[in-house]
């Protein structure tokens, strides 16, 4: 039996019990592309039996209470307030129209067979119309595009978007998570210094708002927590930060990590508990699909690169062991594979 433990919100003055997870939970998805449409394709097989849902933690982890020789190491999910799988209800938006099986077929991550079961359930979920920006992603375009008289229309329709979504589909609660292409690189600038100045910029049209950082102001304004899945300059801002602790909102994310930063965070630790020092790290990235494509834009992989270069730094310290790391020469490539894109 699993001791009941209360969990609480530690990032307030006075301690919150956290709610129960009950009801349903809607995602909801800027980006419904390849790593989308194979997440919520993932979901709805683990739900009908079809597969078990490798690579959750949420669904797979187990955590360990007490000592080892306690042999007590209940799942995540049976011991942490978590929505069930059976009660996740999925949306998003996207620059293109294709419902979520015309989007996993395109992506050809999965095969027929993974897909023809689930194919009703994916025909469903359709994308509503996205915020885009060519200046931040220039090697695709689409039509499934909103329009508005300024970067705050374009929020509040956002916004609008997010209460329909859950009133529609009978939602306790939501969550938003990027999964959209990187933007160009980009660093902080003025507008990006306090909540009163970003909305400023939404309404005066500021050029160094881009459209992630307007989901996550529509996000934060209705409560939604927010995780960004690129290395873009999202929510790792001081507005979008002061915003998210005035509404007590939580945010999170600065890529999935899922390649070959996945891969650094996993050896460099290894190097430097055991103290061994190296030359150089050489890394690289071949992808298709809309990912390979936006990246081979110079600007949008200059937002990826330093995103890859700067785990490197904070993981081996160069500072600290200067004669380990402290002069590695580390290159970060990233290559288009156009026979791999099929949208």
């Amino acid at each position: 039996m699993t001791k009941k433990i209360r969990f609480y919100d530690t990032t307030v003055s006075k301690p919150r019990p956290i709610k129960p997870a009950k009801g349903k939970l809607g995602i909801l998805l800027p980006g419904m592309g390849a790593v989308a449409s194979t997440f919520i394709a993932g979901v709805l097989s683990a739900r009908k039996g079809m597969g078990k849902p490798i690579g959750s933690l949420t669904q797979m982890g187990a955590i360990r209470i007490g000592k080892r020789t306690d042999h007590n190491n209940p799942k995540i999910k049976d011991f942490v307030p978590l929505a069930d799988l059976h009660d996740l209800v999925f949306g998003g938006w996207d620059i293109f129209p294709d419902n979520m099986y015309q989007a996993a077929c395109k992506a050809g991550v999965l095969e027929h067979g993974h897909l023809a079961p689930i194919r009703k359930e994916l025909e469903k979920i359709k994308p509503m119309k996205a915020v885009f920006d060519s200046n931040y992603v220039s090697r695709i375009s689409g039509t499934n595009v909103k329009k508005g008289s300024s970067k705050m229309d374009l929020a509040q329709q956002l916004m609008t978007d997010i209460q329909q979504f859950k009133k529609t589909n009978k939602c306790d609660r939501i969550v938003i998570v990027w999964c959209g292409s990187t933007e160009k690189y980009q660093t902080q600038a003025p507008v990006h210094q306090s909540w009163a100045a970003f909305e400023r910029g939404l309404q005066e049209n500021s050029p160094d708002i881009s459209p992630s950082q307007i989901y996550a102001y529509a996000a934060v304004k209705c409560g939604i927590p927010y995780a960004n899945g690129a290395p873009n300059l999202s929510v790792d801002i001081p507005a979008i930060q002061d915003l998210a602790i005035k509404h007590n909102v939580p945010i999170c994310g600065k890529d999935f990590k899922t390649g070959q930063t996945f891969m650094k965070t996993v050896l460099a630790p290894a190097f430097k508990a055991r103290l061994l020092g190296m030359h150089g790290w050489f890394s690289a990235n071949i992808l298709g699909n809309r990912d390979g494509e936006v990246l081979d834009d110079p600007e949008a992989f200059k937002t990826k690169e330093e995103s890859k270069l700067s785990v490197l730094d904070q993981i081996l310290q160069p500072d600290v062991y200067p004669e380990l790391y402290g002069n590695v020469d580390h290159r970060v490539r990233i290559v288009y594979y156009p026979p791999a894109r099929r949208q």
